[in-house]
Formats: C-alpha cells, sequence, structure tokens
C-alpha cells in the first residue's frame, strides 16, 4: 500500500502564490524480510530559479499516499541578484585609524626629540 506514492516540489514566492517546481511517482520494491517496518528513504533534488521571476520564497517537499499527505515545513530562501558586496566598511575604517595615530605618534616623538637637542 505505501510502495507507490508521489513526491511534488514547490515553493510559495513573496505574494503567496503557490508554484510547482517538479513531482514524480515512486514505486519502492520492499526487501523480503522488511515488511511491515518503518524506513526512511531520502530523495535528492536540484533546484534551478524560475526564469524571468525572483526565486525568494519558501519552498516545500509534499508526499501523498493513496488518502495520506505529509509536508516538510519548508525552507526560506532570499535570493539576491549576482555580484551582491557587502557595503561593510569596518575593516577598512579601522586599519586607516590605525595607521593615522601611528603617523601622528611617530611624528609627536621625533618633534619631542628634536625639541630637546
Amino acid at each position: 500500500k505505501y510502495t507507490q506514492f508521489s513526491i511534488f516540489y514547490f515553493w510559495i514566492n513573496s505574494l503567496g502564490q503557490n508554484m510547482s517546481i517538479c513531482d514524480r511517482l515512486e514505486n519502492i520494491v520492499i526487501p523480503s524480510g522488511k515488511e511491515n517496518k518503518t524506513a526512511t528513504i531520502s530523495f535528492d533534488h536540484r533546484i534551478t530559479p524560475p526564469e524571468n521571476t525572483s526565486s525568494t520564497g519558501t519552498y516545500y517537499c509534499m508526499v501523498k499516499w493513496n488518502s495520506i499527505h505529509k509536508m516538510g515545513k519548508g525552507v526560506f530562501v532570499l535570493a539576491r541578484g549576482t555580484g551582491y558586496a557587502d557595503t561593510s566598511y569596518g575593516w577598512e575604517i579601522l586599519i586607516t585609524l590605525t595607521v593615522l595615530l601611528a603617523a601622528l605618534s611617530i611624528t609627536a616623538t621625533a618633534l619631542l626629540l628634536w625639541k630637546r637637542k
């Protein structure tokens, strides 16, 4: 009864629209001696972004047996355009400030030594 089932991959975009990615029918052969036991089977699927739309949304996997439906909790994906660069300048400011303070310190020390002579 549970050896034949369908797997559905879909996502819900930021507008709340349900977008189908793919679905497939699976027929699993149960080895002798493994009947009436719980089994876990992994299925991998590579998702490619739909063309001309944003890929941001929550992605789901759902499995359907005859009258039973099981759905995952979903994974939220925030898609950004290619070439995105973080605009944090923290390290650059810290290095610039350190170099500036070091130059001022060296200059002040040189002036004190020159004035002493």
